[in-house]
């Protein structure tokens, strides 16, 4: 087993994909710290792995103290910590007109200055065992949607704190530090957000090929897949690395504008029939081809054109 006796704590694990990490990390050998707000999923997590495998804290991981209380119920549960996997985060629409500083503050709080709380508290235990940090950001770290401007701006913090602490905490303490930015998830709460955004109950079975190549968007199981490796003494030097988990390639893309992304229109554009419009009564005769075919053809474009 690739985790065998680590102890790790899993921030915002009572759902989606903290919960998927949480299965796939006990399932590879390692007990787990719970956390999260949803007191019964919570519990219902706990009970799917086993008490002698979780444990389970329900705290804001903002409150003061909050970080240190985590670490604190580790090492009194397990007797030791060796990994720290920053998941818990606030994800909610926002644009620059809707984003006030106390909103922004407070998704900064959650999503940026709390994992860095984190790390900090669980820093000792860490650097006895030589252990790892695995945070997860966003494909939205890098720009992001324009719905999501106080989000993407947390992620893309909280990806500059994983290339710092990437570099110095392994070169001062031998602790790794990386970050996977996963792409679109389909997790519980996503399912939830989308339909709040209009979309049908159902809107994930028939996406666009555009954003769900595969047909279908990623599960939170194939995020937990791959931060096994980032949590598991495989990994060995490897420190301050970004990983994205998209379905192509998400730097640098450029979809085709063609009719493949683009719908096609039945009429002609208002532009189109202008044209038509002037070269048949506009044009002068003399720039005109002096053929009965052309005038037939033209003629007709136009009254087409004008009972469009």
């Amino acid at each position: 087993m690739r985790l065998q006796n680590k102890v790790i704590i899993i921030t915002g694990s009572c759902t989606g994909i903290g919960k998927a990490i949480a299965k796939r990390c006990v399932a590879e050998g390692a007990r787990v710290v719970i956390h999260g707000l949803e007191k019964e999923w919570g519990e219902d997590v706990v009970a799917e792995l086993g008490k002698d495998k979780a444990v389970l804290v329900i705290e804001d991981i903002s409150n003061e103290g909050a970080p240190q209380r985590l670490v604190d119920m580790a090492v009194h549960t397990y007797g030791q910590l060796d990994a720290v996997v920053n998941n818990a985060a606030i994800v909610a629409s926002s644009n620059i007109h809707t984003t006030d500083l106390n909103f922004l503050r407070r998704i900064l709080e959650v999503n940026t200055v709390a994992p860095f709380a984190l790390i900090k508290a669980a820093l000792p235990q860490l650097r006895k065992h030589r252990g790892a940090v695995l945070n997860i950001g966003s494909v939205n770290a890098f720009s992001g949607e324009p719905n999501l401007m106080a989000y993407s701006i947390s992620k893309g913090a909280l990806m500059t704190l994983t290339q710092n602490l990437g570099d110095t905490l392994f070169r001062e303490d031998g602790v790794r530090v990386n970050q996977i930015n996963p792409g679109w998830v389909l997790t519980e709460n996503e399912a939830i957000r989308k339909r709040e955004h209009g979309l049908a109950d159902d809107w994930y079975k028939d996406l666009p090929s555009v954003y769900a190549p595969a047909g279908r968007i990623i599960w939170p199981a194939e995020i937990a897949a791959a931060a096994v490796y980032w949590l598991a003494d495989e990994c060995g030097p490897i420190s301050g690395q970004i990983m994205t988990l998209e379905q192509y390639p998400f730097i640098g893309r450029n979809p085709p504008k063609d009719t493949s992304t683009i719908p096609v229109s039945a009429k002609p554009e208002p532009n189109y029939k202008r044209q038509v419009l002037y070269r048949c009564f506009f044009v002068p005769q003399h720039d005109r081809p002096l053929n009965i075919v052309w005038l037939l053809c033209y003629r007709s474009a136009a009254y087409y054109c004008l009972s469009c």
